[in-house]
């Protein structure tokens, strides 16, 4: 199983906008579970710390495998997301990594 976690912050002049770009965010991602072939789960969390080093969103993912997330990266359905989105997403972080106790 490979794991995909990805955090961003949005744009936004105030707290409000900011919130309302984190949630645009948030349910355009939770409308691709079940959708996407191989994706195990999907799950979108609003950061709620305040912390001014905290990202403002992040989406933690399972795949089958490396592939299934090449796929997902390409898939139709997450390029409509993507194309949504666009210039509400300022910055951006991965990691994906291969849960140990799978590695063959």
């Amino acid at each position: 199983m490979l794991k995909h976690i990805v955090m961003w912050n949005v744009r936004g002049e105030s707290p409000r906008q900011k919130a309302e770009a984190a949630n645009l965010v948030k349910l355009a991602f939770e409308g691709l579970n079940g959708k996407i072939p191989g994706m195990r789960t999907l799950e979108i969390g609003i950061d709620v710390s305040g912390i001014d080093y905290a990202c403002d969103v992040v989406l933690y993912s399972e795949f089958d495998n490396p592939e299934s997330l090449q796929a997902y990266a390409t898939h139709p359905e997450h390029l409509r997301v993507r194309e949504k989105l666009a210039g509400v997403r300022t910055t951006r972080h991965q990691v994906d990594y291969i849960v140990a106790s799978e590695v063959a």
